[in-house]
């Protein structure tokens, strides 16, 4: 038995459709087109299963969540303006805040609601696959690694900090983020780790504090690079409890 294809009742399949008030009979692409152009896109953008879910609409921000209402209307607003503002967004909380799932939203609404091409990496493996670039064993080259992640218009980059890199991998990390910079391309960040100083710098602000400090996002990527990621983005703050053992323990309780 033949599986019956669908054809789209405006364009009768020819991917074109007509404009009822444009002289001669003017044409337009699709709408099922440009439905398949942007999940296409979203396909390309290498978004993790763990996180096809995630949108904006679907984004807690009420009731005890409240507190991440103002993160919500900033990645809201973030689509709104882009590409007029092409600032960057750095996303950062404790765990489980839903700092990912805001950044896949972003990514997602961009590509369909504006066809912005978008590129989702996972900090831990993007080192990983820096590594793997040097090992004659894999089949893959630096620069055909590096392309995408310095051309690409909006790069996601979740989970910075997340491991401490090797200094030379860590280099090519910052060759990537100097070169988006300089190249004026977007950049959204999400990090686990306080925005601020390294421990270099917080012991000339305060001994004290310093001494029983945890890490810090400047511990974990350097001063120098922390000052360039508030160049390049909006600092955006989800503080709050872990909304995913909050959900375990209410299933268990």
């Amino acid at each position: 038995m033949k599986a019956v294809i669908e054809v789209c009742p405006l364009c009768a399949g020819s991917g074109w459709k007509i404009v009822p008030d444009a002289p001669e009979r003017g044409v337009t692409r699709c709408d099922c087109q440009l439905r398949a152009r942007s999940e296409a896109m979203v396909a390309a953008a290498r978004i993790p299963k763990r996180y096809e879910h995630c949108e904006l609409s679907n984004f807690e921000f009420e009731g005890p969540q409240l507190h991440l209402a103002p993160a919500r209307m900033a990645a809201c607003r973030f689509v709104e303006e882009y590409p007029v503002d092409k600032t960057g967004l750095m996303l950062v909380g404790t765990i489980g805040t839903g700092k990912t799932h805001l950044a896949v939203g972003i990514a997602k609404a961009l590509i369909r609601e504006k066809g912005i091409p978008c590129l989702f990496y996972d900090y831990r493996e993007l080192l990983k696959e820096i590594q793997n670039s040097y090992n004659p064993s894999v089949q893959t080259t630096e620069l055909g690694l590096l392309k995408p992640l310095f051309e690409v218009e909006v790069l996601v980059l979740d989970e910075l900090g997340a491991v401490r890199p090797s200094e030379w991998v860590w280099d090519t990390v910052s060759l990537i983020l100097n070169t988006r910079y300089n190249d004026n391309r977007t950049t959204i960040l999400t990090t686990n780790f306080a925005d601020e100083p390294a421990a270099a710098v917080a012991r000339t602000l305060s001994p004290a504090r310093a001494a029983s400090r945890e890490e810090t996002l400047g511990d974990r990527i350097t001063e120098r690079m922390r000052s360039r990621l508030h160049e390049m983005c909006r600092v955006v703050r989800m503080d709050g409890a872990d909304f995913r053992q909050r959900f375990k323990s209410a299933s268990f309780g």
